[in-house]
């Protein structure tokens, strides 16, 4: 990502230590797995299943009103856009818009909403769209890193903040968009390689079912696993790479040429938790029994924490999708004038069989 030309200021402020405060205490939205995707209820967010932002370093980069070029405004009077990239039938997607949306309700604030449905042509003229209903406030969550121009330009014409989430827009920080919140996705890598060494013991032949391509979660998961296992056991052989697009009937159909291809194969690290359960029903369907694969996953839904439970997955690493209450507390911060982050980080938990059954009332 480009720097801002602007000169940061440090992160002492009242504002940005407010912010982290203030999401630190507010409760997300709930969400539902894809296999009960149909069923209209909701029910409230497991306590402590909240996103908690990491403690910004000394120096960090942040952004404020004037920087930007845009005026302050009362959140309350405002309209929000919301673009929502991928249809509602990841439990992620579900989570996520539902937390945006359970958010500006509580808030009493207007919200429009878009969703792509994993088309990046549509999400451009949907974030078009919102703009020309009037949205004073904008929320995205990328499809796609790159090619956003269009959106940016005219967001910045009409002087509309836009925050980012989940994914990164390849773009300019307090320039073309005010803060990016999400989790540290190396981070996150590293983390499902650490699970994956004490799963094999370190040993062995391991493929890699990648997400999306065209976006930074796919390149940094993958980036992070790969350090960590050269780092920590190079006897562990990455001999199968494949995208399986974060979706679980891909992972299902990799998985299924990866165990035509590799019949030794001996684990699967699943970039996000559809692809995982995908995976899962491969190997059940190829006759193997709980744990003759070991699988890691990324995300912390109900279902794949489940499969811990059941002996399926040996580990998932938590990718908190409850934005709604750090968005609109970036939002208000923001446009009151304070100062924000321009890279908010989540801290995020993980599930193994130790905590799994105990830890899957957080899950969504």
């Amino acid at each position: 990502m480009q720097r801002t030309t602007h000169r940061p200021r440090l992160l002492t402020r009242p504002g940005v230590v407010a912010l982290a405060a203030a999401v630190a205490l507010t409760a997300g939205a709930c969400a539902k797995s894809e296999d009960d995707a149909s069923k209209d209820t909701q029910s409230p967010a497991a306590a402590g299943a909240e996103q908690k932002v990491v403690t910004p370093k000394p120096g960090s980069k942040t952004c404020a009103i004037d920087a930007y070029g845009a005026e302050k405004l009362d959140l309350k009077k405002a309209t929000v856009g919301f673009s929502q990239s991928e249809k509602e039938a990841n439990p992620f997607r579900i989570a996520e818009t539902q937390s945006i949306k359970d958010e500006a309700k509580k808030r009493g604030v207007k919200l429009l909403t878009a969703n792509a449905q994993s088309q990046f042509s549509k999400q451009i003229s949907d974030v078009q769209d919102l703009l020309a209903k009037g949205a004073d406030l904008l929320v995205i969550a990328p499809l796609n890193s790159d090619g956003w121009d269009p959106v940016l330009q005219a967001a910045a014409a009409k002087k509309v903040p836009i925050v980012t989430i989940d994914r990164k827009i390849n773009a300019t920080a307090c320039k073309d968009y005010v803060s990016f919140i999400a989790s540290d996705f190396v981070e996150q890598g590293r983390r499902a390689a650490d699970q994956m060494i004490e799963a094999t013991g370190g040993k062995g032949e391991v493929a890699i079912l990648l997400g999306s391509a065209g976006n930074n979660v796919t390149t940094e998961r993958t980036k992070g696993f790969k350090e960590r296992i050269a780092e920590k056991a190079p006897e562990l052989k990455v001999v199968f790479e494949q995208t399986g697009d974060f979706a679980r009937e891909k992972g299902q159909q990799v998985t299924e040429q990866l165990i035509q291809s590799k019949p030794g194969i001996k684990g699967i690290y699943a970039e996000n938790d559809e692809m995982g359960l995908g995976a899962v029903a491969a190997l059940k369907g190829a006759g193997k029994k709980a744990g003759d694969v070991k699988i890691v996953t990324v995300d912390g839904t109900r279902n794949a924490v489940q499969g811990i439970v059941d002996g399926w997955i040996s580990g998932v690493i938590e990718s908190n999708p409850r934005f709604g209450p750090l968005a609109f507390q970036t939002l208000d911060t923001f446009t009151k004038g304070e100062e924000v982050p321009q890279d908010v980080i989540i801290q995020d938990s993980a599930y193994d069989p130790d905590n799994a059954k105990t830890e899957i009332a957080k899950a969504y």
